[in-house]
């Protein structure tokens, strides 16, 4: 559950430095496992790495300065991502910049929770390690028991705090009902009962001044004051299209957790549908520019935010259907023919005429589990995510 936090110029200064002495040891962690090659003795774990923070604390002052509750966070955050690279389930940990990863995780000690007060109606209050007492928006309630927490600051200048919980998943009608939901690049979402979702992007004045102020970066010298002002910029009207983006991915998500007991979604594999075509000197990628036109709108439509807040709201009612051919079949009559799509919007199937919206139509196949494999079977429809999982929190 994130908060807007709204720290004072002094705090804001301390948490600056939380997120730089964060960001040094972890790093300091990265670069003792880049060390490691074959022959070479392991790299540090865990514990031998705290004793080497214990005594560089001791010989540097401004280490010593900041939180030690912070500085060791960031060693057990960087443990459990080792230990979910080897595990396979994740990327390995790399390096932490300045301004792009700025942040810190609190954790109580055993039987401890920190402490977070309400002052007002709209605000309340969170202690901080060497920080206090920083005020916070009180958009809704905040979880009783408060064990651990994350400080973020993202590009835009603006600072959040997020509490760990694992929220309440979204009860279904109890009736049954199904639906299929179909993603895309024009539509972002296609329902099986006929609607067609889209998320809203930037208004036409706000993408023009977004290229005035991405050519005028063009032309800025790198580490300028005048070129710092003008990527804080971007990074506002990035954050703009962001919060619109998860707003509507939170609406439509709780929208569908209520209104259906069976969630029907196509099975994509978008990280692959996403790399990148430039390829290299010797072998140059294909219609590269489309390729990352085509990336930049699949990433603006949030298919993988969509699936996933699905998968948080409703665990175990949320199916993914093999995508082949969902749009090329014939929902009446189940006629399969490449020419059935006329184009992106207009589905008319040469067998029985029937037409419809493409994406419409694709929607109904997936919520009747009608897909057909490459040798001509019925592929059935995968459960996924029956138990309910931690909100991530933004880092």
């Amino acid at each position: 559950m994130r908060f807007r936090l709204q720290p004072t110029s002094a705090q804001e200064a301390a948490l600056l430095e939380h997120c730089a002495h964060a960001r040094f040891v972890w790093n300091m962690a990265v670069e003792q496992h880049r060390h490691w090659k074959p022959g070479r003795a392991s790299a540090p774990g865990y514990l031998e790495q705290c004793r080497q923070l214990t005594e560089a604390r001791r010989e540097f002052g401004w280490l010593a300065a900041g939180s030690q509750t912070v500085q060791q966070q960031a060693l057990r955050d960087f443990a459990q991502a080792m230990s979910n690279f080897f595990a396979g389930t994740h990327r390995r940990p790399t390096w932490r910049k300045a301004g792009r990863h700025e942040g810190f995780r609190i954790v109580g000690q055993r039987g401890r929770h920190w402490d977070v007060r309400r002052v007002s109606r709209k605000s309340g209050q969170v202690r901080i390690p060497k920080v206090g007492w920083v005020a916070f928006r009180w958009s809704r309630a905040v979880p009783g028991e408060v064990r651990s927490f994350r400080v973020t600051r993202d590009r835009a200048g603006r600072w959040h705090v997020a509490f760990a919980a694992v929220p309440e998943p979204v009860p279904g009608p109890g009736t049954g009902a199904v639906v299929g939901v179909d993603r895309g690049v024009a539509v972002s979402a296609a329902l099986s009962t006929g609607e067609l979702l889209s998320v809203p992007g930037l208004r036409d004045s706000e993408a023009r001044r977004l290229l005035r102020l991405q050519r005028k970066l063009a032309r800025a010298k790198p580490g300028s004051n005048r070129r710092r002002r003008v990527k804080t910029a971007i990074a506002r009207i990035k954050a703009r299209e962001n919060d619109r983006r998860k707003d509507w991915v939170e609406k439509t998500t709780t929208d569908l957790a209520r209104r259906f007991d069976v969630i029907r979604i196509e099975d994509l594999r978008i990280r692959d549908m996403v790399r990148s075509g430039r390829g290299t000197i010797q072998m140059p990628g294909k219609n590269v520019r489309a390729k990352a036109g085509l990336n930049r709108s699949i990433h603006a439509a949030g298919w993988g935010q969509l699936v996933t807040r699905l998968q948080h709201k409703a665990p175990g009612r949320v199916e993914k259907i093999n995508p082949a051919y969902t749009s090329q079949t014939c929902n009446a009559c189940g006629h399969r023919a490449a020419n059935n799509r006329e184009s992106q919007a207009v589905f008319r199937c040469s067998a029985c005429g029937h037409t419809d919206h493409a994406d419409v139509n694709a929607a109904k196949n997936i919520a009747v589990g009608r897909t057909v494999t490459a040798r001509g079977g019925q592929a059935s429809a995968r459960p996924v995510n029956r138990e309910p999982h931690l909100v991530p929190s933004s880092t």
